[in-house]
């Protein structure tokens, strides 16, 4: 590099693939060690935090003593370019490394990674994941620990496989599992960590936490969700929609003296399904942690084990042009064969296009701890209900009025599941639960939830017994 260059360097600043140093240190090898670990990268010895030029002082023999403490202390071993420059009539030394082929790089022992402009020490998930990746492996490729075929559960396979047929992304024949052993979910006669994950008898413990709050501290409902991964997409996503305020277009034709009922959900479902997908198929395996859920009155967020994967980063993810790696590849192949996903990272792309038709809402994400966060909030919340509701009642009114036939529209906005179930009480006194969760669309966990919640705030009471006995809505009088 000549001066110009370097000056350019430090002008820069420090950054992803480049650090400044006043003296030759421990930190020096640290960040070459976290440079060979994520994309190369320079540390100009004699320049300060700030890029002043402030120069070292140098022997016949530094530049060697220098480098052979670097190859002693790392491993595998590193030996990076090293030379001394003259910088504003002052000597620095400029180190270069580039991307480790085999990584993780060490130093004394310790594993560190280049993040923006600072080094990161490495969890033991992230180690191995990277070695992994390096190798061009996926944990869940690997054959479970003493598992046998007779571990899954057969009626699960077979779904499985009639969803792929029906799919028709690939062409499949053979038995059940000879179809495993074609997909590589199982090897040699034993389950692969994948094939348990999505198929076993006994679901393996990587839970979802999931809960509804109204802060961070006041914990309203809280489940706990463990089921192989097929299953698991849709238990939690039926959880999550109990929680959801719906708004409804009720159309009804005078002439045929029928109702229809279109519910707009408080967020699009779309763009929550491929958010909860998106947290189990790219979770990291490997970390023991549980994926969150938190459900607040205008924000939901997940959050997931396992930072992003490979060399993607946050501002790729802003890209409808990326090209992502899987860090779960036969779970991702599972997933893309059923039509749950697009295989080649549209799915950020789908969650944007979702809520476009929610004026307001907003879709952010980050890298978390030792995990990746996505949100999705609004503010506030009856001008975005509202004018959503509004638009798409406007719409399909102008679409579906005929002439020959009288009807009437009633707009009910932002109605929450408490009040519809108060509504259809009114109607219907001796209801039974069965047939509100049908109407409601929850599952009967989320109606007990919800009759508990109207009970213990004195809006309705059970007159009789739970068999030929009613309900009651108690009106303000009735206080």
């Amino acid at each position: 590099m000549t001066e110009a260059d370097i000056l350019n360097l430090i002008s820069t600043g420090e950054n992803d693939t480049c650090e400044f140093k006043s003296s030759f240190n421990a930190e020096t090898i640290e960040t070459l060690v976290a440079f060979a670990n994520s994309k190369g990268g320079y540390v100009l010895v004699g320049v300060s935090n700030s890029g002043k030029t402030v120069g070292v002082n140098i022997q016949k023999e530094t530049l060697q003593l220098w480098l052979n403490e670097v190859k002693s202390k790392t491993s595998p071993m590193l030996i990076p370019d090293v030379k001394a420059l003259t910088v504003n009539d002052k000597t620095i030394v400029l180190f270069s490394v580039k991307e480790y082929p085999v990584k993780p790089v060490a130093v004394k022992g310790r594993f560190y990674r280049r993040i923006t402009n600072s080094n990161s020490l490495m969890t033991a998930s992230e180690v191995s994941e990277l070695y992994m990746q390096t190798m061009q492996y996926s944990w869940d490729s690997y054959p479970y620990p003493n598992a046998s075929p007779d571990d899954l559960d057969n009626a699960k396979i077979e779904r499985f496989v009639t969803k792929v047929k029906d799919n028709r992304r690939l062409r499949i024949s053979g038995t059940p599992m000879d179809i495993l052993h074609k997909l590589s979910l199982i090897k040699d006669d034993k389950p692969t960590n994948a094939s348990m994950l999505l198929f076993a008898k006994q679901p393996l413990m990587f839970d979802i936490q999931a809960g509804r709050l109204k802060t961070n501290d006041y914990i309203l409902d809280n489940i706990i969700i463990r089921d192989t991964l097929f299953e698991v997409v849709e238990v939690t996503m039926k959880y999550i929609i109990s929680h959801l305020k719906v708004a409804y277009e009720i159309s009804t034709e005078t002439v045929k003296k029928s109702t229809r009922r279109k519910e707009i959900f408080e967020y699009p479902l779309e763009a929550l399904r491929e958010m909860v997908l998106n947290s189990i198929i790219h979770r990291s395996y490997t970390n023991a942690g549980d994926i969150k859920i938190k459900i607040f009155d205008n924000r939901i967020t997940i959050f997931n084990p396992g930072r992003l994967y490979g060399n993607l980063t946050i501002d790729d993810l802003k890209s409808d042009d990326y090209h992502p790696s899987a860090r779960n590849k036969l779970i991702v192949e599972a997933f893309f064969l059923t039509g749950d996903i697009e295989k080649y990272g549209t799915g950020f792309h789908r969650i944007r296009t979702a809520i476009k038709e929610y004026p307001g809402m907003r879709f952010n994400y980050k890298e978390a701890q030792d995990g990746f966060m996505s949100e999705l909030s609004y503010v506030p919340v009856d001008k975005t209900v509202d004018k959503t509701v509004d638009k798409t009642v406007d719409k399909t009114v102008d679409k579906t009025v005929d002439k020959t036939v009288d009807k009437t529209v009633d707009k009910t906005v932002d109605k929450t599941v408490k009040e519809q179930i108060i509504e259809t009480i009114n109607l219907n006194p001796h209801i039974t639960q069965k047939e509100l969760a049908e109407i409601t669309g929850l599952t009967q966990r989320g109606i007990e939830w919800n009759i508990r919640e109207l009970k213990r705030n004195n809006k309705i009471i059970r007159i009789g017994a739970k068999r030929g006995g009613y309900w009651k809505v108690i009106d303000k009088e009735d206080d």
